[in-house]
């Protein structure tokens, strides 16, 4: 008897066995292909009031979205930052075809005031003005309302273009 059941035990395992491997094949394709388009991240700099994100890789940029990109590299960024790739995360302030201006520290896009400029970092490390003029196809002038923010104010990390914009962000946490 106790051979009998565990014979139906071990044909009742292989059975439930193969019925995973073939739903795991159902579901992993699906699985795969939103993961290419999707990724949790978590913030590690005080410029974004949460710690936690969902990216989207396909969703649309427009004005007040949050992107992640890579800023070019910099001998600043690696001083502040320590030696990349960096990952930021800022809000779309300004679109293509925009225009940025500066008035002294402040920053200004179409007339309206988006920021001001620091001369140094907290490190002491001199900044360098930001871009000025019209936002070119494919570039967005990003920022936060952290006053520290290291964002498109200054040279450093200048527009976000595509090719180095990850996708848009939504706040989970």
């Amino acid at each position: 008897m106790n051979e009998l059941l565990a014979g139906a035990w071990r044909g009742a395992r292989r059975s439930i066995l193969l019925t995973g491997i073939v739903a795991l094949s159902f579901v992993w394709a699906p699985l795969a292909a939103f993961s290419e388009d999707h990724a949790f991240l978590i913030n590690s700099s005080p410029s974004l009031p949460n710690w936690a994100f969902w990216l989207d890789k396909s969703a649309p940029t427009t004005r007040g979205s949050l992107i992640f990109f890579e800023p070019p590299a910099s001998p600043l960024l690696e001083k502040h930052f320590g030696k990349g790739p960096h990952l930021f995360g800022k809000r779309v302030l300004g679109l293509p075809g925009d225009v940025v201006s500066h008035e002294g520290a402040e920053v200004l896009v179409n007339g309206r005031k988006v920021g001001a400029r620091l001369a140094r970092t907290r490190r002491g490390l001199t900044l360098s003005p930001g871009p000025e003029g019209v936002i070119p196809r494919g570039c967005y002038y990003v920022g936060s309302d952290h006053p520290r923010g290291f964002d498109s104010r200054y040279a450093e990390v200048g527009f976000a273009c595509r090719g180095h914009i990850l996708g848009s962000g939504r706040a989970i946490l």
